[in-house]
């Protein structure tokens, strides 16, 4: 297990390394001038030069992603060029509105899609399963936007049972969260359906069928734990996702998350929160998946860390 633990330790430093080498180098490579959008239209040559020489951008590529580094080991991510303020204050300030956003959205679509792809797979071929099926397709393909407005409008604006935004209660939650399990759910659904119809094929279910044991406690007690270890993973992946790509719902919304503040300043070609957020939501993605893979031998004791 300590073995297991160095390696991962060890492997994450050097994805986060890569992640921030690929992202600083994008920024470095961007056409736009950050200077330019700091100054203003109007500035003078030598007022750029003079703020290109206090954020450190007259130096050479190379020099700059040396010093970005070795001041990210000591947990420093810069100061804004717009706001003019620390990027770990700002991140750490909005973090936690987007882990509750991201708990709720990921609740929200195995709640809604875990139940789903078990009752299709377990009358594949039948009406039931194509009428999942095609739920679960509409509920992908809906644009997220689309969705939030029509759950506002419904539930906020015409029933009254939820606000129309803002954050701060439970109930500011259950329409944002609600709004991302749609698409999340429709994706779980159709990936249970897939790996419970490939367990349900195995001989130890045929052997549990013949004992006469009731179909419920076959799927649910024997085929579910197999079943359900590609949904463990996804989900590892899913928190990554939600920490920095859910831009759309938390502007409908009015939800003040790490992926308002990331569209934001991408507008003002801010690089220091870019790559702050970004190694935020890789660093988020590693843990996601880290505890993904301790929880698949809990599932499965057939499965063993190396």
């Amino acid at each position: 297990m300590l073995t297991y633990l160095a390696k991962r330790i060890a492997a994450s430093f050097v994805i986060l390394i890569g992640v921030s080498m690929v992202t600083f180098s994008l920024t470095y490579l961007v056409p736009a001038d950050p200077v330019a959008m700091i100054a203003g239209r109007n500035s003078t040559a030598e007022t750029r030069q003079i703020i290109r020489q206090q954020l450190g951008l007259d130096r050479p590529f190379v020099i700059q992603y040396v010093d970005y580094v070795a001041r990210l080991a000591h947990g420093d991510f810069g100061r804004s060029y717009a706001r003019k303020t620390s990027v770990a204050s700002l991140i750490f300030s909005r973090l936690p509105a987007t882990l509750l956003l991201m708990l709720g959205a990921i609740s929200a679509e195995l709640l809604l899609g875990i139940p789903a792809g078990i009752y299709a797979a377990s009358r594949r071929g039948r009406r039931s399963d194509k009428a999942v099926m095609t739920l679960s397709f509409v509920g992908v393909s809906a644009p997220q936007f689309v969705v939030g407005l029509t759950l506002l409008y419904i539930f906020a604006y015409m029933l009254d049972w939820f606000p129309l935004g803002g954050y701060g209660s439970f109930r500011h939650l259950i329409l944002p969260a609600l709004t991302l399990g749609i698409a999340g759910g429709g994706w779980y659904s159709r990936m249970m359906r897939s790996s419970m119809i490939d367990v349900l094929r195995q001989d130890y279910v045929r052997t549990a069928r013949a004992k006469g044991m009731p179909e419920w406690r076959v799927v649910l007690k024997h085929a579910l734990r197999n079943a359900i270890l590609p949904i463990i993973a996804m989900v590892g992946l899913d928190i990554g996702i939600f920490m920095s790509g859910v831009v759309v719902v938390e502007s409908v919304f009015g939800w003040p998350g790490v992926g308002q503040l990331m569209w934001q300043a991408i507008q003002a070609l801010d690089i220091p929160i870019i790559m702050g957020v970004t190694i935020t939501a890789a660093t988020f993605i590693i843990l996601g998946n880290f505890v993904a893979d301790l929880l698949a031998p809990l599932v499965d004791p057939r499965i063993r860390l190396r």
